[in-house]
């Protein structure tokens, strides 16, 4: 499938393709965005725009010469995990099924390892070689998450208002 190039991304506020940490302004970050083309569940073709940031020392980002627009080679990547990216900031990273804010979970064995309901984590990172692929990791927490979603649909149906008490 074709998937368009990785550009850098420029802050929409700001314009700065370099972005200092609120934490400690020695590092920063710089946004990266690929537009690919993937099938769903249902075997449906959607376009789907996917960022990644590569982080660094200021003085270093400020080396590679990034710039809005620019394209880079390779292709950003969806990589699941079931042990934290992060380990300082697990929650980062969790895999969170849309709007309903549950975290997807995996029960099952993976690599001669069992694993009881553990959290899924999710991270796009870039790779320069194109061929890189996604890892994704399917959740077993799919009842949780189907009831999750009937019942935001309930309290998000229409309901009739006042102004029907005058008719």
């Amino acid at each position: 499938m074709n998937n368009s190039r990785v550009k850098v991304v420029a802050d929409a506020t700001t314009g700065a393709v370099i972005n200092a940490s609120p934490n400690n302004p020695d590092y920063g970050y710089v946004m990266l965005e690929q537009i690919r083309l993937v099938t769903d569940e249902k075997q449906f073709l959607r376009k789907k725009r996917v960022t990644a940031l590569i982080q660094g020392e200021i003085s270093l980002l400020n080396e590679a010469g990034f710039y809005g627009g620019q394209e880079l080679p390779g292709v950003i990547a969806v990589k699941e995990k079931l042990v934290p990216f992060n380990t300082k900031f697990p929650e980062k990273d969790l895999k969170v099924a849309g709007s309903t804010g549950i975290v997807c979970r995996f029960t099952g064995v993976v690599n001669d390892v069992e694993y009881t309901s553990s959290p899924i984590y999710r991270k796009n990172i870039y790779f320069a070689n194109p061929t890189e692929l996604d890892e994704p990791i399917k959740h077993t927490n799919i009842e949780e998450i189907k009831m999750a979603y009937a019942i935001d649909t309930k309290s998000s149906a229409v309901k009739a208002n006042s102004d029907f008490d005058n008719l």
